[in-house]
């Protein structure tokens, strides 16, 4: 007996002490969560805007925080792997081989590569040109493919394999980055089911449970006080926009219906002329950009760069069409905002989707046995990774360059004449309204050109992360000071959802011309770590025939049919389940709300005979 009170005081000690233990933890990971959340990127700015201009701009501002993060870890990825590896080993830090050629599997003509590097003096805007275009002393530097021509470095008794940790790390930042946006459109489909349940619960939370009571700082009194209003507002506006429809008559709704129509037409008559105009661009450039004639030196660079500048201007015009006709087909703000979104991505990712297609035509095409023995057109493209990096370099600049010339050209001139011109057609334009489909739809293009960019480019993330930064300071200079706020709020639970939807179908665009060119497309044999291979893959199957036998067996197994089958039925019996599991719970929760609500009813109900009562 005396032994089993010793047993049970000893198990209550350790149940105590690892009460205790999780108790602590939990509170010092509660202050780490606290002391991080200061040292937020732009957190006093986002703060700040959502006071002043509501919930909706501010999910702008989050998403556009999250990019710069997100190209940050991707560039210190590659550079970690790729460019730091490589750098050392030219400066003889590390013993490393370049890529050699099987002299028996390729003609020896194929890996001539003369970059186009400029070498002695040159006029200055021969140096801008190269700037704005990525040739010249660009083409030889870390940025491009061409510049990684290590085979292995070795210290000591390691070796590194940079083909590999090449194609390695471009599937690491794929993979982080799709699961990076899973991950938190998780967490925002999460917030718009629960907003989504009931819009009087919410309204309620809003009125008795929004007010953070901690807030001691008068500023952050007034920004949190102006959210909540948005909020209010956001809900009042949807409740008038659902009865407001509800209402319409049959005359109304055909009226709108085939108003709507009307204007769908015209955007597809817009898509049709941007894509007709990028495809023609296109194929003209190809087929005068590499002339050698002694051509005007201006004409020259115009023509080079002619797709470039169709698809920044097809990408400028379209999106400012279909935010004015939007406006007459008369949906709620965040419908809006999602139609305008689709529209413009059919643009700007097609627009992508046309230029690399017609560059890949073009590397494809051979016209002579000579270069059927390569494999692609080596007389045009002898490293045509770099060429395709060049292109992706340009489109992220160019379209820097249009936001910025925007913003500098366009908005502050028209605040100028607004504020102190009287005419009446200046005052009915007025200020322009931060449109936040148009400005998501900006960045997502341009970490659309950053994912496919990255392989034939590995410091573009580099580029991009100085971007975004740069850019958030444009877009908020220009929203204090150049726009009004939103006639019609936007509530940010959809809205971060939404873009999170539009991000993740970028990244998923980004896989196809990836894919192609890494498994389909002949490697350069003339420039970049792959010129040893067929293809790019082909460093995988080459990596496993240096495996122990039995470990090339297990991935052969793992990649053969007789697991991949069986794999992908377990995963959708699992899915199955979750989803099942998914519906019991919201069953129950319905019903502990209906019960919820018969129990106020019937407390409601007892305390009227009460006081009926009381009253007799």
């Amino acid at each position: 007996r005396d032994c089993l009170q010793a047993d049970i005081k000893c198990f209550s000690g350790w149940k105590q002490w690892n009460r205790t233990s999780r108790k602590s933890l939990k509170k010092v990971l509660s202050e780490v969560k606290e002391l991080s959340s200061y040292l937020e990127l732009w957190r006093h700015d986002i703060h700040s805007i959502e006071g002043k201009f509501g919930t909706g701009i501010q999910s702008y501002f989050s998403f556009l925080r999250f990019l710069v993060l997100l190209n940050f870890i991707i560039f210190i990825l590659m550079f970690s792997f790729v460019t730091l590896p490589t750098i050392l080993s030219n400066y003889g830090i590390f013993n490393s081989s370049f890529a050699k050629i099987p002299p028996k599997n390729i003609e020896p003509h194929c890996t001539v590569y003369e970059p186009s590097g400029d070498k002695g003096l040159v006029y200055f805007y021969t140096y801008l040109k190269d700037l704005l275009s990525g040739t010249g002393f660009l083409e030889v530097t870390s940025l491009f493919y061409g510049y990684y021509t290590i085979d292995a470095a070795s210290l000591s008794i390691l070796r590194y394999n940079l083909p590999l940790a090449y194609l390695l790390a471009t599937f690491a930042y794929l993979a982080l980055s799709l699961v990076w946006i899973i991950k938190r459109s998780v967490e925002g489909f999460k917030q718009n089911l629960v907003h989504a349940e009931d819009q009087f619960q919410s309204y309620c939370n809003k009125v008795f449970a929004g007010w953070d009571f901690c807030i001691t700082d008068p500023n952050a009194a007034r920004l949190k006080h102006r959210s909540l209003q948005y909020e209010l507002q956001t809900d009042l506006e949807e409740e008038r926009l659902k009865q407001k429809i509800a209402d319409r008559t049959m005359k109304e709704k055909l009226r709108i219906y085939s108003l709507r129509i009307f204007i769908n037409i015209i955007v597809f008559a817009v898509l049709s002329g941007c894509f007709y105009s990028i495809y023609k661009a296109t194929v003209f450039s190809q087929e005068n950009s590499n002339n050698d004639s002694n051509t005007n030196f201006q004409a020259n660079l115009l023509v080079q760069y002619l797709p470039s500048m169709v698809i920044t201007l097809a990408n400028f015009i379209a999106p400012q069409i279909f935010s004015f006709l939007i406006r007459f087909e008369d949906y709620s703000p965040a419908f809006e905002i999602r139609l305008t979104l689709m529209r413009c991505v059919f643009v700007r990712l097609a627009n992508i989707g046309v230029l690399l297609f017609s560059l890949w035509s073009q590397i494809s095409y051979c016209a002579v046995d000579k270069c059927n023995a390569c494999g692609y057109n080596y007389e045009l493209y002898p490293c045509w990774e770099s060429e395709v990096g060049q292109e992706m370099y340009k489109l992220m600049i160019f379209d820097f360059i249009i936001i910025l010339a925007v913003t500098l050209f366009v908005d502050f001139p028209r605040k100028l004449l607004v504020t102190h011109c009287s005419c009446k057609p200046v005052q009915w334009c007025g200020l322009r309204e931060f449109g936040i489909s148009d400005n998501v739809l900006e960045i997502i293009y341009g970490q659309t050109i950053c994912w496919i960019g990255t392989f034939f480019s590995p410091l573009l993330p580099a580029i991009a992360t100085i971007k975004y930064f740069i850019i958030f300071y444009i877009k908020k200079i220009s929203l204090i000071h150049t726009c009004k706020p939103a006639a019609r709020p936007i509530r940010a639970s959809s809205s971060n959802f939404f873009f999170l939807v539009v991000l993740l179908i970028g990244l998923l665009l980004a896989f196809i011309p990836l894919g192609i060119s890494i498994a389909h497309i002949p490697s350069s044999k003339a420039c970049g770590p792959f010129r040893s291979f067929n293809t790019s893959w082909a460093v995988v199957p080459d990596t496993i025939l240096g495996f122990p036998t039995g470990l090339q067996q297990v991935l052969y197994g793992i990649a053969s049919e007789a697991f991949a089958v069986p794999f992908f039925m377990v995963i959708c019996l699992v899915m199955f389940y979750f989803i099942a599991l998914a519906g019991a719970h919201k069953r129950v929760v319905e019903q502990l709300r209906e019960q919820l609500v018969m129990e106020s009813r019937d407390k409601l109900f007892l305390i009227r005979k009460i006081t009926e009562a009381q009253r007799h």
